[in-house]
């Protein structure tokens, strides 16, 4: 086998391979990281090696290279943005039988506000959201998907990782896991959080088993990306990478007794990753070689939408430079147990400009057909009003919509019953989700497993399966 890849030197065979960088380099026993792909030592790749980050192919053609998830946390309302339910209307002040999470349910609640179709597939779109309504052709809905808890940190946790409760390895370090980055000098997987802190912390975006090279990073939408990160005035340059090959050196003869402990190799590389990230990321936040019109385009202008637009286009500007996953949070919640109107007419307000902006961008700058983008929450909102106008919890049927890279826009999957409740039709799991989402990066849900603890995982469970009618 040859295999070469970047800075890394050409070997005739794999085991030439294994055994110069033993001697040279204190291999890992690294067969952990690659069981997944049914390899055993001496079928290690040399680049994934030496650098877990290093892009790999995918197990076939991918459509996409990148994904955009733009994470309404909170929970937003089906009923209330892309799928408007006319008995809902009809039945408006009548009382159900129904189970809800903070108990006490009233009567079921039509929508406060109004519907138009939008483009070729005539797609419903509330009244506040007119820019994303412009791109309902190129969407695909998934009105019917569905998850296990009705609360929002495990609902969180499963949207992230499949599983409803901390400790898993998210989508993000899975598809990072597999593919591995196209950039060298930032992180392979990025979050733009949400300015009140997510629910879950950390955990949403963590690598869990997997080794930690493959966790997100999370960075600020203003001022330095990461704190922390700035060479200090009284350090220069050639003193700093003089101090880092001193430090590499002692933690790579450390690492040679180790064998087996994939987080000191992980170790090694956040600090050589962040050395070259010292100017790469402070950059990501300098928009000055931005066009004023590009800045309107996001609603950078107005301070509604100032904050996601100026983290939908650091998306954009991260994507471009190689990063494999950013997922954007939106500030605040869509977590509307009462006033729905005024929360979910904030939300809107503060995200229709740039998502418009972002999915625009994309288009005009030759990324839309390498790049999927999501949209969703953690879960729903129920049919029926609780307190002064609001919608409680939903995880019995809720949406979501894709667009971009190897999607087939203007359609519609899947539907919840008559008020918005369950859904009935066409059933989709988060982990249906996710195994479209790596069937869209090239990689087979199935065979994407990691051995830990005695057994092998995966992002999705053996009933996950790809919706093939969303796909070009």
């Amino acid at each position: 086998m040859s295999h070469h890849c970047g800075r890394y030197e050409t070997f005739t065979n794999r085991r030439d391979f294994l055994k110069k960088a033993g001697a040279g380099f204190g291999l890992l026993a690294l067969a952990d990281l690659l069981q997944g792909d049914g390899l055993l030592a001496a079928d290690i790749e040399p680049a994934r090696a030496l650098d877990p980050m290093s892009p790999r192919p995918p197990h076939y053609p991918a459509k996409a290279r990148s994904i955009v998830w733009l994470f309404m946390e909170g929970a937003p309302s089906s009923v209330d943005l892309f799928d408007p339910k006319p008995e809902l209307t009809k039945r408006d002040g009548q009382r159900i039988d129904i189970n809800v999470f903070n108990g006490n349910p009233g009567p079921l609640m039509k929508s406060p506000f109004s519907f138009k179709q939008y483009g070729q597939s005539g797609a419903w779109v509330c009244e506040k959201y007119p820019n994303v309504a412009k791109h309902v052709d190129d969407f695909a809905f998934i009105k019917s998907l569905y998850s296990e808890s009705n609360d929002h940190v495990p609902a969180l946790y499963q949207i992230n990782t499949g599983i409803a409760r901390p400790g898993f390895p998210s989508a993000g370090a899975w598809i990072t896991y597999g593919l591995g980055s196209e950039s060298r000098n930032l992180p392979g997987y990025v979050v733009l959080g949400n300015s009140q802190g997510v629910k879950g912390g950390p955990l949403n975006w963590s690598a869990g088993f997997l080794p930690t090279s493959y966790q997100g990073t999370l960075f600020r939408s203003s001022g330095a990306p990461i704190l922390n990160l700035t060479r200090p005035d009284h350090v220069t340059r050639d003193d700093q990478r003089a101090q880092l090959d001193f430090l590499k050196q002692v933690n790579t003869d450390h690492l040679k007794g180790h064998a087996g402990e994939p987080d000191l190799l992980a170790r090694i590389q956040s600090f050589e990753l962040a050395y070259r990230m010292q100017m790469e990321a402070s950059d990501l936040t300098d928009f000055s070689n931005e066009s004023k019109e590009t800045l309107e385009l996001y609603g950078i202008d107005k301070d509604v939408s100032k904050n996601i637009g100026t983290k939908c286009l650091m998306a954009r500007r991260l994507i471009e430079r190689g990063v494999r996953f950013v997922q954007v949070y939106s500030d605040g919640e869509w977590d509307a147990h009462a006033d729905l109107k005024g929360n979910h007419s904030h939300h809107c307000a503060s995200t229709d400009v740039p998502i418009h902006g972002l999915l625009t961008d994309l288009k005009r700058r030759g990324l839309w057909d390498s790049t999927l983008v999501i949209w969703g929450g953690e879960f729903g909102r129920m049919p029926v009003s609780q307190g002064n106008g609001g919608r409680d919890h939903n995880p019995n049927g809720f949406m979501a919509w894709m667009a971009g890279a190897g999607i087939k826009g203007g359609v519609s999957y899947g539907e919840t019953d008559e008020i918005g409740y369950k859904a009935v039709k066409d059933r989709v799991s988060v982990h249906d989700l996710h195994a479209t989402m790596l069937h869209l990066l090239g990689m087979d849900h199935k065979k994407l497993t990691y051995f830990h603890n005695g057994r092998r995982y995966r992002l999705t469970d053996v009933a996950g399966e790809v919706i093939e009618k969303l796909l070009a």
